[in-house]
């Protein structure tokens, strides 16, 4: 029996590419997978077998936003603002005439779209929530949000211990999101419709974050299913769609053809992470002066730094991140850690360098470096989306934390061993038999049970 399944990705690189690359894996599984994008969005999602794409109007000057304006990037900060949200929900009655043409078996929706919990209910087919964080941070954000932790301490950079969680995590206000210091009513939402759903779907795999994955399941009655790390289906593809051109791609891999194994550190802070022109010259400086070869992805308005090749790449706008990290040249990867960039991290088998900017990074980064120590901290400790308002990193500070990674001392030897050892584990969780591929197995079945018993009962 064909299953069909509407995949609706938030509008933001971080969640639109994990939810095209998961479409990708179910539509490799016979799964019949439509994504469901506005008419900029589709223009970076490639289709192919069983994968189809449509399109729903994105209402930007309806709702004040600059005409055009349909993704976060094109936005000045990642913050989301009010009319971005509206835009989103303006969405809604669209997609409900998609539903009504299309008869999907299921959705799958980015936990951003509250009301596509409803409209699924109405139209008699589940809502699987895609959540665009692990386990761990996820768990985190739970925790601190009832318990309201950080509110027992007196200042922003006083330590507080994370509690209920097997490992001792200790953080500080100022590395604390707005969505747990200051919840607004669209993250009420939000969480009051996830409880509402059919269950979760999430990119990461059970062995990286076993204990938490079984925290989560003792604690909480929704039902979750692991599905990654899904960029494991780019492998060997231009790095998701069209933004990494095809120059681009060819000249970073020639680049690091002529450099030594395990030589290179690849440095890039996701498709929202920017810098002042300050913080760029100290991140030059330290890169520099580490001594070790670079491939820099720069995002940042203003000058591209002028770097000798010799000593480093720099690469304007898009680079093929997967393609990158999974070259035998590249060692090491300094991160904003967000979970995509992590977990493709992690999958690539090299060490990290941290560098959170804002969102539930920060707890991405004491996952990657306290829970699975794989990566170095460059000590930033401030949680925020303006660029403008963060403390400045010094170039030697850089210059210590990449030395402190690439270099051949005992543990950061130990810690490319333990990076290595995660990388097998992420390709075995997808792998026939494997754990993501059994708990997608798992998921498709059931949904394709849930099809046949409605069949026979209509």
């Amino acid at each position: 029996m064909e299953l069909h399944i509407f995949f609706l990705p938030m509008l933001t690189p971080g969640h639109l590419l994990p939810m095209v690359d998961m479409a990708r894996l179910f539509a490799d599984r016979g799964v019949r997978a439509t994504i469901v994008t506005t008419p900029s969005n589709a223009t970076n999602v490639r289709s192919g077998p069983n994968l189809n794409i449509l399109t729903i109007p994105f209402s930007s000057a309806f709702t004040g936003l600059p005409d055009g304006v349909e993704n976060l990037t094109s936005l000045p900060t990642p913050e989301i603002p009010p009319a971005f949200v509206k835009a989103l929900d303006l969405l809604e009655s669209p997609f409900r005439k998609l539903l009504s043409d299309h008869h999907p078996d299921c959705i799958i929706s980015d936990i951003f779209y509250s009301w596509s919990s409803d409209v699924a209910a109405e139209f008699g087919i589940p809502r699987l929530v895609f959540q665009g964080m692990g386990f761990f941070s996820l768990i985190l954000t739970g925790i601190l949000s009832q318990l309201k932790t950080h509110e027992t301490v007196t200042g922003d950079d006083e330590p507080f211990i994370v509690p209920m969680i097997p490992h001792e995590i200790k953080l500080m206000r100022s590395e604390l999101p707005t969505y747990i210091l200051k919840p607004n009513d669209d993250i009420h939402r939000m969480a009051k419709t996830q409880g509402k759903s059919y269950g979760m779907v999430m990119n990461t795999f059970h062995e990286l974050e076993a204990e938490y994955v079984e925290l989560l399941k003792m604690s909480w009655h929704m039902r979750v299913w692991l599905v990654g790390p899904v960029s494991l289906c780019n492998q060997g593809l231009l790095d998701h769609g069209s933004e990494a051109p095809a120059h681009v791609s060819d000249q970073c891999l020639k680049w690091l053809d002529s450099k030594e194994p395990g030589s290179v550190l690849y440095v890039c802070f996701g498709s929202l992470g920017k810098f002042t022109a300050m913080q760029m010259h100290e991140m030059a400086s330290g890169l520099l002066g580490s001594g070790h070869q670079f491939i820099w992805v720069v995002k940042s308005s203003g000058e591209t730094p002028v770097v000798d090749e010799e000593k480093g790449l720099v690469v304007n706008g898009w680079a093929p991140q997967v393609l990158i990290l999974n070259h035998p040249s590249v060692g090491g990867f300094m991160t904003h850690c967000g979970w995509n960039s992590s977990l493709e991290g992690i999958t690539a088998g090299v060490p990290m360098i941290t560098w959170p900017l804002f969102a539930e990074q920060f707890f991405n980064e004491k996952l990657i470096v306290e829970v699975l120590r794989v990566g170095v901290s460059v000590g930033f400790k401030q949680c925020c989306m303006d660029m403008e308002r963060r403390v400045v990193v010094k170039g030697e500070v850089i210059e210590v934390a990449v030395k402190r990674l690439m270099g051949g001392e005992v543990e950061a030897v130990e810690r490319k061993k333990r990076a290595k050892e995660l990388s097998k584990m992420a390709k075995m969780a997808v792998g026939q038999g494997g754990s993501s591929h059994s708990d997608t197995s798992a998921l498709i079945q059931e949904l394709v049970d849930l099809k046949a018993n409605k069949a026979k009962t209509a």
